[in-house]
């Protein structure tokens, strides 16, 4: 059980980048005082802690309503979970975390961008969601599995809202090189897990199919 909450905190930190998003955050709330950013901040990550609590309480039960087995999720959410790390290696901005041009602007000319874009997409994006299904597997229904997730959600969102509520700071020091040098490490650790969760996908899916060939046989 331990193990299961490093790696998923590992995960989860390096998807949600709490660094990374702290300068987002800084540029969207610029002029805004300490006290409309304070609440920003705490309300962006309580939607966002909603929103991945419920991933990763009802979301497997999503995947067999749409008959979408564990290994393929697996697979896939490891391939995007890929690309991810692709782009925060070369830092780019991800379609997986970032919001388009557009968005950025429509969020600027909005007094409160704590639903969007911080709740959603740059706190629980697609990668945030798909590393908490992940996390669950299929042993969703285990409540001490779902317990160390929920920790896990818990915790990174707490490092998130320090990270944000010191976005001045955090860019002060950091500046936007220390900031892509972060990242960059950060996508190569990811970039490792991405790789190993669609190794573990098609190691299951094989598992299936020999399964289900020698029943086959048997009848």
């Amino acid at each position: 059980m331990f193990n299961l909450f490093v790696d998923s905190l590992i995960i989860l930190l390096v998807v949600v980048d709490p660094v990374a998003v702290a300068p987002l955050f800084a540029a969207l709330t610029h002029g805004e005082s300490a006290a409309t950013k304070r609440r920003i901040a705490i309300r962006g990550t309580s939607i966002a802690a909603g929103i991945l609590v419920v991933f990763a309480l009802a979301g497997g039960t999503l995947l067999d309503a749409l008959g979408i087995g564990m290994p393929a999720f697996q697979i896939a959410g490891g391939a995007l979970l890929f690309l991810l790390a692709v782009d925060m290696v070369f830092a780019r901005h991800s379609g997986l975390r970032s919001t388009t041009e557009r968005e950025q602007r429509e969020a600027e000319t909005k007094k409160d961008i704590s639903v969007f874009p911080l709740a959603i997409p740059l706190i629980a994006g697609p990668g945030a969601l798909t590393s908490v299904l992940l996390m669950v597997g299929e042993q969703g229904d285990d409540p001490f599995v779902i317990g160390t997730v929920l920790a896990v959600i818990l915790l990174v969102l707490l490092v998130t809202l320090v990270s944000l509520l010191a976005s001045a700071r955090i860019m002060a020091f950091m500046g936007e090189t220390g900031a892509n040098v972060v990242s960059r490490v950060l996508g190569v650790v990811l970039a490792a897990l991405a790789v190993q969760f669609v190794l573990n996908g098609w190691q299951e899916g094989f598992m299936l199919i020999e399964e289900n060939a020698s029943q086959m046989l048997t009848v």
